[in-house]
Formats: structure tokens, sequence, C-alpha cells
């Protein structure tokens, strides 16, 4: 079977493995689609991110759906041919922050394409992987890239709930790649009565305004472009960082409310942050870190048409070629969401 491999900076190949076979408890999923996420992009543009550095080769790819090829023994709930979004978080369910219900924080977490730990966890860009039953949603008559989605709309569900009650605030989200474009879309669900997003590209502003923002900002063109909102302190009760640029954060502080709160789910390194001033106004400065259970709530919001992703996935490009895939993805003056077909 075919896999993607990162070898270093600027060196990926397609590869031939063997074909697992699936244990108890375990199905057989041949993949359909892969999206290409930001992680992805770092390992290949740059080798890593922050800290974090290929010291081996490394299969990619965590944001995957497939269908049901082969099933292990003791497996009922699956059949043949069924679509499955498959869950890259796998916890050991053992250790005290999986006891306490933090499984995203797990101490032997296995995620699916990622350098942390050494040997590395390899992806899922790969014509076939096993999975165990308890990864896998069942996606229905979503299309497989819809059903490609939920990992990265699950990291947006967690940062909302972070965020806390959305009914009724005013969000602002910075950086409109695909995981700012899903925080437009859930804050919009969750009752946010305004939703202002910045970037840095038309393209990706366009976009926005097409899934539900009110208000778009091109801070390259306008770096003042927030000051209408910082008339009496502020006016945005909550805002999602999605660009890990501690620039856009520096300039959205002023923006926002005393009080408000910050959910950071950009990751680019270490940044600096406008800390007096984040003190003066007495905001909350929250993490957020991948998710667990938001997986499957992720999928049943698709299925149930309570968020419509589609407009996210804007190239579709054959695993032959991955290299052009990810030139493409990197590209945000014409590319959102560039998933990879099996």
């Amino acid at each position: 079977m075919k896999v993607i491999v990162a070898h270093a900076a600027k060196d990926l190949r397609i590869e031939e493995r063997d074909t697992p076979t699936p244990g108890p408890g375990q199905v057989l999923i041949k993949m359909a689609a892969g999206g290409i996420c930001g992680s992805d992009l770092h390992y290949y543009n740059h080798g890593g991110f922050g800290a974090i550095r290929l010291r081996e080769p490394m299969i990619l790819g965590h944001e995957v759906s497939g269908h049901v090829s082969g099933l292990g023994d003791g497996v009922e709930d699956l059949a043949i041919g069924d679509l499955v979004s498959v869950s890259p978080s796998r916890p050991c369910m053992s250790c005290s922050y999986c006891a306490e219900g933090k499984q995203n924080h797990c101490l032997n977490m296995r995620f699916y394409g990622s350098a942390m730990p050494f040997p590395h966890i390899q992806g899922a860009f790969r014509e076939y992987i096993v999975a165990d039953v308890a990864q896998c949603a069942p996606a229905g008559d979503l299309s497989v890239g819809e059903a490609a989605m939920a990992e990265p709309l699950a990291v947006v569900l967690h940062a909302a709930r972070q965020a806390g009650d959305l009914m009724g605030k005013r969000v602002l989200v910075t950086g409109c790649g695909p995981i700012g474009l899903l925080a437009v879309l859930v804050a919009r669900a969750a009752g946010a009565v305004e939703v202002a997003a910045t970037d840095i590209s038309d393209f990706t502003l366009a976009k926005a305004r097409e899934v539900g923002a009110d208000t778009t900002v091109n801070i390259a063109q306008a770096p003042d472009g927030l000051q209408r909102f910082e008339a009496d302190k502020g006016h945005f009760d909550t805002l999602f960082e999605c660009s890990g640029v501690a620039s856009a954060l520096a300039s959205a502080v002023p923006a926002m409310r005393p009080g408000s709160t910050i959910v950071q789910l950009g990751l680019g390194g270490d940044m600096t942050l406008p800390m007096q001033a984040m003190t003066a106004k007495e905001l909350q400065l929250k993490g957020s870190f991948r998710f667990h259970a938001e997986f499957f709530t992720a999928v049943d919001m698709m299925r149930t048409a309570r968020l419509d992703v589609r407009p996210l996935i804007t190239h579709v490009m054959n695993v032959d070629d991955a290299v052009t895939a990810f030139e493409s993805a990197g590209d945000r003056t014409q590319a959102i969401k560039v998933n990879i077909a099996f």
C-alpha cells in the first residue's frame, strides 16, 4: 500500500508498506480522504514546529475518513463498507489525566502523525489503516471529504468549550485558515450575535464572510482595522486566536472588553504577549489543545446539518500528487482545506 512519508523539510515521499491486518476489537479501513492540516504543513515546510522536530521518517496525516474493509474478532457495531471518520486520538485510558477525563493530556497519547514522542507516532496518510473500534465514528451519508473534517472541527469544538457560553456574545477570530473558519461556523452555531475575523488574505476573508462572519479585516492592508472596536475599553467578549502569530493577538487586545476571554488555538512557537494590557483589562487567557469526546460530537453535528463544512474544502488531489497537494495547501491565496484522495 502507498503511504506519504516526511523525511525532512521539503522531503516528502510516496512509499510502499505492507497492508496491516486487524486484531480483536479492530477494523481495517480503506482510506478515502485525508485533509492536510497546519501541523502537516509545518512538518513538510520546516521539519517540525517550535521544539518539535522530525527525528526519523514519519507518515503524516490525522484528518481522515475511509470505508471499513475488514473486521477483527468481536467487532459487531460496524459492517464492511461503512464510511467512518477516524479519530487520531488514542489515549491510554489508564494514566492520571485519562482518569480525570482529560484524555487530550494523556501521558501516553498515541496521536497519529506526531513527532512529539520518539519513536514518532506514525500518521494516517496511507491506503489502509487498522483502527480500534473506539476511534471510528459512523459517518452515514456524509461525503468522504466532510467525514475527514471531523478532526479539525473537534479541535474547534473543544476550544469553544474552553471559551464557555457564546450565546449573545461578540466574537473575534484572528487567522482564517481552516481552524479559524471553523471557529466562525461554531461561534454562529453557538449563538454569537456578532462575529468578526481578521487575516492577511482576501481569499480567506471572503470565505469567512461566506460562512458567517459579519465583518472582516485584512490587517496586512489595514493594520489599524480593529481600531474602530477599541472605544469604551473594547467591543468583543471572546477571541479565538487561530494564527499563532504574536502580532495578531497583540492587535486584538485593545478590542477586547474587560473580563473577556482569549482562547489560543494557533500553534506557531513561543509568543510575546502584551501582558500589562491584558492584566489591566482582567482578560482570561485559555489554551486549547486537541480534543477527545468532541470528535463524535463533530460527526453528529455534520450528519444532522447543524454545521456545513463543505465550503471549506477547496481542493481534492490524488495521493500520487501529494507534493503538489502540500504546496497548494500552504497557499492561502487560493486554498483552505486540501484533501488527498486515496
